[in-house]
């Protein structure tokens, strides 16, 4: 019996930022790593996982591109859907949730964090099974301050209950696509990630789950330089 036999297990793969702080002409997601877009990785580790589906979330006038140039191109044929994502990130999240329809649990990823890996998709798949909602992270290594509005120190957490969020965060899909229905017009919060979509629509604590601190988000060209870094020695290993 294979891994998560029974259960259908989707990805909504999120690539529809424009990467303003990349200082580039080219969408971050299709900046070339090595020889190929960013956004191949992730595709690839999750086309070789136990995912069943991959829901691609870009923006609308890429949808072709992303279809020809990678769907197409690399021969991800999990991929049933390459649809079009909305204003802010969460809208795009609902875009890829409706796409999904199906499924029992979603897992959601940044296709700017390239390097996720199968043994991070395991954990994160028994911590839903028991939870119905976790996320990966890692554990923080520098002393984080809390400053007020003139960048005066206010507080000085603990470092050792703080966690760097990273993705996926994985959920049950009934339940997160609710969430994402309760939340939606809401003005009075500022959506981070689906995990606060989660606790503010339920009031319910979301599993933390160790990922990988190489599970970087690439949001700046020095990020592309520790990729290439973090690639070389995956070659090496």
């Amino acid at each position: 019996m294979g891994f998560a036999e029974g259960k259908n297990c989707c990805a909504i793969v999120l690539a529809a930022g424009v990467g303003k702080r990349m200082n580039s002409h080219t969408p971050k997601q299709f900046m070339l790593l090595e020889d190929k877009p960013l956004l191949y990785y992730s595709l690839k580790t999750f086309q070789d996982s136990f995912i069943e589906k991959i829901i691609l979330v870009t923006g609308a006038e890429e949808i072709e591109y992303c279809q020809e140039h990678i769907v197409d191109c690399y021969e991800f044929n999990k991929v049933q859907a390459v649809v079009a994502g909305g204003k802010e990130r969460y809208h795009s999240v609902y875009e890829g949730l409706k796409a999904a329809e199906g499924c029992d649990y979603v897992f959601i990823h940044d296709g700017a964090r390239p390097f996720v890996n199968h043994e991070m998709l395991k954990r994160a798949y028994e911590a839903v099974e028991k939870t119905g909602a976790c996320v990966v992270g890692v554990k923080a290594k520098d002393t984080i301050k809390v400053a007020d509005d003139q960048n005066f120190v206010v507080e000085t957490p603990n470092r050792n209950y703080l966690w760097q969020v990273q993705t996926p965060q994985v959920f049950e899909y009934s339940v997160i696509k609710q969430a994402h229905e309760m939340v939606m017009d809401r003005t009075d919060i500022v959506i981070t990630d689906d995990a606060f979509v989660y606790e503010c629509a339920f009031g319910k604590p979301v599993k933390l789950v160790e990922g990988d601190y190489r599970n970087i988000k690439i949001t700046t060209p020095e990020d592309m330089l520790v990729a290439k870094a973090f690639l070389q020695g995956m070659k090496r290993d």
